[in-house]
């Protein structure tokens, strides 16, 4: 049986931080801040944090990082 984003994602973050491109490249989640929503609103506690990272053309990005809290 296939899991769903939700569930993806809440293991993903039992493993650690997760961010936009881990969750696109592993877990095929394009909407990562709402399924961040759909956790928080079933009751799990989710810390945000934000990241500068350089992209391809190195500018400076600003890169949500979200993890577990009390992990």
């Amino acid at each position: 049986m296939n899991k769903t984003q939700c569930e993806r994602l809440l293991q993903r973050l039992e493993a650690g931080q997760v961010d936009p491109m881990v969750a696109i490249n592993e877990l095929g989640i394009f909407r990562l801040a709402a399924r961040i929503r759909d956790l928080k609103d079933t009751g799990h506690s989710i810390k945000k944090q934000t990241a500068i990272h350089r992209n391809r053309f190195g500018e400076s990005c600003h890169v949500a990082l979200y993890s577990l809290e009390g992990m």
